[in-house]
């Protein structure tokens, strides 16, 4: 981790990036990693905001979205909304218990947590942070904002045709990748990742080091899916997406001054571009259940 935070200074500092590991295996392909939100006009009326966070991490102040929304997305089930709720209340009761089990775990979120303990940011914590503070604002703005889970139950047809396929696909990956450890494989991502990383303002070296490890994580977790069945997954959630605004519009209160509806959508860094590009091909809003407000 130090010898990627020397990187990342002096990336930051217009120097190049040099790595004196040679190490072979599945190309990479690191997306840029920006600071900003994206807001997107639809077609039928309305904006979609895409911010873009760390996972783990709570970001600063200065990074943080100022719009005024009213709803949020997440690319996420209703069951999962829901664990991460209840994780939530379970870390306030004991500090960092969820920390703890996933460095104990040996998983990919595991090593995560581990490098990012050795930098100078507010992380990390389990369950993300900046998900958190989107719920909690919704639940306790303006009598209770909408919260719509993006990702499909399991109960959803087509949804559950997509995992299994998926998870055909990862285990045929690992095979490959069977002869290139997981330190390697996330040394060569995090170095590959540092040349995306945007310069801002607010972002010093310590958070440039968590934005390419958790671009190392995203490529362990979800590069292996292959372009095909990862635009299959974006342009369904962007449906979904559309599908969540297209609720914010039919709720609004029918009124020619109401001001069109903005949908916000906190998304990993990493994830950002390919769900840009997904709504942008504008493709038919999809209907779906809101969380219940309780």
């Amino acid at each position: 981790m130090v010898r990627l935070a020397l990187r990342i200074r002096n990336w930051l500092a217009g120097g190049p990036v040099h790595t004196s590991e040679t190490i072979t295996g599945p190309p990479t392909n690191v997306p840029e990693l920006g600071w900003r939100e994206k807001t997107l006009d639809d077609p039928d009326g309305g904006k979609i905001v895409l911010w873009p966070h760390l996972p783990c991490v709570r970001m600063p102040h200065g990074l943080r979205s100022r719009r005024v929304w009213d709803g949020v997305a997440f690319l996420l089930s209703h069951n999962d909304i829901s664990m991460m709720k209840e994780e939530e209340k379970q870390d306030r009761a004991s500090p960092g218990v969820h920390n703890e089990a996933a460095m104990a775990s040996g998983t990919t979120l595991g090593r995560l947590v581990r490098e990012l303990e050795g930098l100078d940011i507010e992380g990390p914590r389990i369950p993300d942070p900046e998900q958190i503070r989107h719920i909690l604002h919704a639940e306790n703005s303006r009598g209770g904002l909408p919260v719509f889970p993006i990702e499909p139950d399991l109960d959803d047809a087509e949804w559950s045709d997509w995992l299994e396929r998926s998870a055909e696909k990862q285990v045929n990956v690992a095979t490959l990748l069977s002869t290139l450890t997981l330190g390697r494989r996330w040394s060569r991502n995090s170095s590959s990742a540092i040349s995306k990383i945007l310069p801002d303002k607010e972002v010093g070296v310590d958070l440039g080091a968590a934005a390419a490890a958790c671009a190392a994580w995203w490529l362990e977790e979800e590069g292996v899916l292959g372009d095909s069945l990862y635009s299959e997954r974006d342009l369904r959630f962007a449906s979904r997406i559309r599908g969540a605004l297209a609720d914010l519009r039919d709720s609004r209160v029918d009124d020619e001054k109401a001001q069109e509806p903005t949908l916000m959508v906190p998304v990993h860094q990493a994830r950002l571009p390919s769900i840009e590009a997904a709504i942008s091909r504008w493709p038919m809003p999809e209907a779906l259940q809101k969380e219940e407000q309780k």
